[in-house]
């Protein structure tokens, strides 16, 4: 081993690495049990045997406990034992898995003592139907509003029972998730429309039997968040969207800030139009993407992003789409049809992302496109950081290639070589000590770290 390695200074967040690397010893993976520090990512590891869950849950240790708990793999005979524990945050990991948990859990988790755990239960999809019942009519309105939005969210799975849907109109918290699945006639439409809450107005705009002259008078809504679902209807004549597209910008421009003494209603409705326009961006319109071709050209992102999901699109649309000027359009386009994206425009792609916003980060650590090995070993160069991390994709990336781009002077792109497999092990070694936390800690999950410096980290931990 070599003793001239430097010593990591940010030794947590090693150990951090350390605990999911795929190529940790069984011996080894044991003693990370005892340590109490960072948030039990040695026990998520994929490679637990039956035993060592034992080892964990007679640690007691809270996060020892939440890793496994939140592992769909973890064996039932455990989170049977588990769903018993005084941990209320232990309970409610369980619950977020409610899709693979055993019956007889979630019936337990329907009357368990703490709101949280009913509420997490509430939110997940594989709740069973007769249990998300149950929890409709919880004496919590946390709860039961959890459990008829995630009916609302989710069309046409899961829906409230018939019984039920009265008690569910009738209760200011459950009333939005409800709406959706309620039977329109006359009376309950009119109320449905006057309600005080824009959320059920919201609701009501998506109704798939609301009519037309109910449309109309929520297409000029007060709330631009209802004029938005009246946007993204399919029976929304065109001069009507139009006319809501360009309502939407210039409402949510003129929208002033609230004053230090308004209250908590004022600033949700700024928020929420400060919002609106974002949102009539971002839209999914599953009709626009069953029916794409239409839409390929419309003036409206949210369309164009839509027919860019659909996967039978003919070769020239495709292309259009990704030379779209709007980066969202681009992106989906190439993430929907990657085998149709021929390396120039891949590069091209690649090097016009930049990080705008939220809505399409998840670009920046997607290997969506593949690239030539030339390319990747031009872009170890490029004078762009991001195009720089992208070079250690090519699995054969020459050694010299990824020792430089370990001293690279951008964080991103050392994390991003330090689990290639041609890292010259100095190299690997410096990264282990390097002084950002992310790259110290990739450094250590790299397989190709040697066992002897995996006992080095542990002896040097007390471990």
């Amino acid at each position: 081993m070599d003793a001239d390695a430097p010593t990591p200074v940010r030794l947590d967040h090693v150990l951090d690495g350390l605990a999911v690397n795929p190529a940790l010893p069984a011996a080894m993976v044991r003693r990370l049990f005892a340590r109490r520090h960072g948030f039990g990512e040695v026990a998520g590891r994929a490679d637990l045997t039956e035993d060592m869950i034992d080892e964990i849950v007679a640690t007691g240790d809270h996060w020892l406990l939440h890793s496994p708990a939140l592992n769909d793999r973890l064996p039932h005979r455990f989170r049977l034992r588990l769903a018993a524990h005084p941990d209320e945050g232990v309970r409610a990991a369980l619950a977020v898995r409610a899709a693979t948990a055993p019956r007889r859990m979630l019936e337990q988790f329907v009357d368990d003592p703490e709101p949280k755990v009913r509420e997490h239960l509430a939110q997940e999809d594989g709740t069973p139907p007769d249990l998300r019942a149950r929890l409709a009519a919880d004496p919590e309105p946390e709860v039961r509003a959890a459990a008829c939005s995630t009916c609302s969210a989710h069309l046409p799975h899961p829906v409230p029972p018939a019984d039920l849907l009265p008690a569910l109109l009738a209760d200011p918290v459950t009333r939005a998730g409800a709406v959706v699945h309620a039977v329109l006639d006359a009376d309950t439409a009119r109320r449905l429309a006057e309600d005080p809450d824009s959320g059920v107005r919201a609701e009501l705009a998506r109704h798939p039997d609301l009519p037309p002259a109910l449309r109309e008078a929520l297409a000029v809504d007060p709330a631009l968040s209802v004029r938005v679902k009246v946007f993204a209807r399919p029976d929304t004549p065109e001069h009507e969207r139009a006319r809501i597209h360009t309502s939407v910008h210039e409402a949510s421009r003129s929208t002033a800030e609230p004053g230090p003494d308004a209250d908590d209603e004022a600033f949700l409705r700024w928020y929420e139009n400060s919002f609106a326009p974002t949102e009539l961006r971002i839209l999914r319109l599953d009709w626009v993407t069953a029916d794409p071709l239409p839409h390929v050209d419309s003036p409206y992102v949210c369309f164009r992003v839509s027919a860019a999901a659909a996967k039978a699109l003919p070769a020239e649309a495709v292309a259009r789409l990704l030379a779209d000027e709007e980066e969202l359009v681009r992106l989906t386009m190439a993430h929907t049809a990657p085998h149709l994206v021929d390396p120039a425009t891949a590069e091209d792609i690649e090097r016009r992302y930049r990080r705008r916003d939220k809505f399409t980060f998840w670009w920046d650590r997607a290997q969506v496109l593949p690239l030539p090995p030339e390319t990747l070993r031009r872009f170890a160069t490029d004078p762009q950081p991001r195009l720089r991390s992208l070079a250690p994709r090519d699995p054969d990336l020459p050694p010299e290639l990824a020792g430089q781009l370990a001293d690279d002077p951008e964080e991103r792109v050392r994390r991003a070589v330090a689990a290639h497999r041609n890292l010259p092990l100095p190299s690997l070694l410096r990264l282990l000590a390097d002084p950002s936390e992310h790259v110290a800690r990739a450094a250590a999950a790299s397989p190709f770290l040697p066992v002897e410096h995996m006992e080095r980290l542990l002896t040097g931990a007390g471990l």
